[in-house]
């Protein structure tokens, strides 16, 4: 009697405990008063980071605040992942499955111009120069957004079935020259060691969307970006004699019209476009000597690896062929991610939105701003080594409008202006949506 008592008991609490876990999705209504409780925080944060920004590779500042702000949460917390990354992960009440969610920490070489109280006065050294340091890219406002979600989420861990993954990751603009850094660098140190997510969240601000305005795309979103160094090496001689040697200049600048045509003539740019830019050329020293050498340097743009592949290959074989046609030769050196970076050498993967996780997105963010400030975006040119992340797990990366209203988005100075300015309405937006799909997707 008394062990079939026992059972008996052991069978209600069990009852008890499946019927309260039954009862534990986070309702809309708790999760608009959890962002509407943490938005002056999570703006307060924002002014902060912003009045004290720090270039890639060196948010020591930034990394100190976020990790005290996480362990004063209950997070567990590792730091110096990645040189300057923080992982927090937040245990919920009950085992389950793991969110990721990423925000990078890292301003920009740009001397602020807005007219904010709150307005960056910091400068730093950046290839040898003293230089202004500016949120110029909305950075500081993915952190507050960030740790605003992980304050909510926190309030609600009994409610939760599963755990989140909080990433603050080092130097997505890049990391300075002869440094590793990024998001590749934290995977290599263990950022998902600490928990693998089974599905990954990002987000970023953007100037060209209104404030209120989710922007998202499935598939390809962001071009995978890669650098190269082109050296054409000629010989030398008199400029007045050019048959004395091999003109290096010429045979370059057939060499950048050259490339031109891979994407015009090439690639079958209906599947997915691409973008081969010189941005530099250097070659000579005085105006009647032909140099022995030309360097240029460039960017690639594309969507898909395959592509970024063929146009490398392309690249290298119209260089060559164009320079030994004139007695010349070219090399073509794009990135190794297997060795330290430098300033003009990286290489980032396209951002590719999972289809599930965007489709399984889509009802929650016209739940929360309305299908008509849900927009799907068009293939954009420019790059986020949030891509890293996305390789190794489900994942989606959207977009929220930040330019406030009676402003043409199309008009306002977009990221990376030493004009750029963050309509802090725009934040509340990026903290329901993080909340919304974390807790939906832990309570499926």
């Amino acid at each position: 009697m008394h062990y079939r008592f026992i059972g008996f008991l052991w069978a209600a609490v069990a009852f008890s405990a499946g019927a309260q876990a039954a009862g534990t999705r986070v309702t809309a209504a708790q999760i608009d008063a959890a962002a509407k409780a943490v938005e002056p925080r999570t703006i307060e944060l924002r002014r902060d980071f912003h009045a004290h920004p720090e270039l890639s590779n060196r948010e020591t500042r930034t990394a100190e605040q976020i990790a005290k702000r996480l362990r004063a949460l209950g997070i567990e917390v590792k730091t110096g992942v990645g040189l300057t990354g923080v992982v927090g992960l937040l245990r919920g009440a009950q085992p389950g499955r793991t969110v990721g969610l990423r925000a990078d920490m890292d301003a920009l070489p740009v001397t602020e111009q807005t007219d904010v109280p709150f307005k960056s006065k910091a400068t730093a050294q950046f290839r040898g120069e003293t230089v202004g340091v500016m949120h110029a890219c909305g950075h500081d406002g993915h952190v507050s957004i960030l740790l605003g979600v992980a304050e909510a989420l926190a309030g609600m861990r009994e409610q939760l079935a599963g755990q989140v993954l909080f990433v603050f990751q080092p130097a997505e603009e890049g990391p300075p020259e002869n440094e590793r850094g990024g998001a590749v660098l934290m995977l290599e140190q263990g950022a998902f060691k600490v928990a693998k997510p089974d599905v990954m969240y990002g987000l970023h601000v953007i100037a060209s969307l209104p404030t209120g305005v989710i922007g998202y795309r499935s598939g390809p979103f962001m071009a995978g970006s890669d650098s190269f160094t082109l050296t054409v090496k000629g010989r030398q001689t008199h400029g007045s004699r050019p048959w004395g040697g091999v003109d290096p200049i010429v045979a370059s600048a057939q060499i950048i019209l050259g490339m031109q045509t891979i994407v015009s003539r090439q690639l079958d740019i209906t599947e997915l476009p691409a973008v081969v830019t010189v941005g530099a050329i250097k070659g000579g020293i005085r105006f009647n000597i032909i140099p022995d050498e030309v360097q240029m340097i460039g960017t690639v743009r594309t969507f898909s690896i395959d592509m970024r592949n063929d146009i490398a290959r392309r690249m290298a074989t119209t260089a060559s062929d164009i320079a030994r046609s004139a007695g010349a030769s070219a090399t073509v050196r794009f990135k190794d991610l297997s060795k330290p970076s430098s300033a003009d050498e990286y290489s980032i993967p396209p951002v590719v939105n999972d289809a599930a996780v965007t489709a399984a997105a889509l009802p929650v963010f016209e739940r929360l701003v309305g299908k008509d400030n849900v927009r799907q975006i068009t293939l954009q040119t420019t790059a986020d080594d949030y891509s890293f992340f996305a390789q190794q797990v489900p994942s989606l990366y959207f977009w929220i409008g930040i330019t406030p209203p009676g402003q043409d988005p199309l008009k306002a100075p977009f990221n990376h202006s030493p004009l750029f300015y963050l309509d802090e309405a725009g934040m509340i937006t990026g903290v329901r949506a993080l909340l919304s799909l974390t807790t939906e997707y832990l309570a499926k």
